[in-house]
C-alpha cells in the first residue's frame, strides 16, 4: 500500500488563506515545511472549547514525539490545533514534549478545509501530507481518523491510525476492547 500511495499523482495546489502561530511567531504553510520537500500535519483535537485535549490524539502524538527527531530528518511534521499558542505551549511543557512543533490555526481555515473540523463544528483528527516541488505546494494524501474501518465489536478509536498502542493491542485475543481509553495522566 505504501508503494501505491507514493505513486499517486500530484494533488491539488494549496491556495487557501492559512495562517498559523507557532512558538517562534506567525507562520504560513510554506514556513511549516522548513527546508523539507514533504510536510505532514496532524490536526489535534484541542480546540478552545476543550478543557483538556483529546486523550486519543495525545496518545498518538506521544508516540510520534518519541520518533520526532528521526521523522524530522526526512520530512517536516507539524501539529495544528485551534487553541491559542500559549495554551499549546503550556500543554507541550506539561507532557515533556520537545520534538513536536505545535501551531495554532489562527483563522480556522486550515482546520475547516483539511477536515480537522466538521461542518457541525465538531473536531476530528486528521492527517494530511503536502509536497513542495518547484515552488508549488500540493496536497498529496490525507486520512480522516474515523471509525469507518473498525473491526466488528471493537472500539475503533480512530482506526486505522498511526498510534503504536492500537497495533500492540490488536495482537492480543482481546483486541482493542470496547470501553477503554488512554488517560492524559496516570499519576494518582
Amino acid at each position: 500500500m505504501a508503494a501505491q500511495r507514493r505513486a499517486l499523482p500530484p494533488g491539488g495546489e494549496v491556495i487557501g488563506d492559512y495562517r498559523f502561530e507557532g512558538e517562534d511567531g506567525p507562520a504560513s504553510v510554506a514556513d511549516l515545511f522548513g527546508d523539507r520537500q514533504s510536510l505532514a500535519v496532524y490536526s489535534y483535537m484541542f480546540g478552545p472549547q476543550r478543557e483538556r485535549p483529546c486523550p486519543m490524539c495525545t496518545n498518538l502524538l506521544g508516540a510520534i514525539e518519541g520518533n520526532g527527531a528521526d521523522i524530522q530528518q526526512c520530512m517536516a511534521f507539524a501539529v495544528v490545533a485551534r487553541s491559542p499558542i500559549e495554551r499549546l505551549i503550556a500543554w507541550k511543557k506539561e507532557r515533556g514534549w520537545t520534538n513536536l512543533k505545535l501551531y495554532t490555526d489562527l483563522n480556522g481555515n486550515y482546520s475547516r478545509d483539511y477536515h480537522g473540523v466538521l461542518p457541525d463544528g465538531s473536531e476530528i483528527p486528521s492527517f494530511n501530507v503536502f509536497t513542495r516541488r518547484d515552488g508549488t505546494i500540493r496536497h498529496f494524501w490525507s486520512g480522516e481518523m474515523t471509525s469507518d474501518s473498525a473491526d466488528p465489536g471493537q472500539d475503533p478509536r480512530g482506526a486505522p491510525d498511526f498510534a503504536p498502542l492500537w497495533n500492540v493491542l490488536d495482537t492480543t485475543p482481546e483486541g482493542r476492547g470496547t470501553d477503554w481509553y488512554p488517560k492524559l495522566s496516570y499519576r494518582t
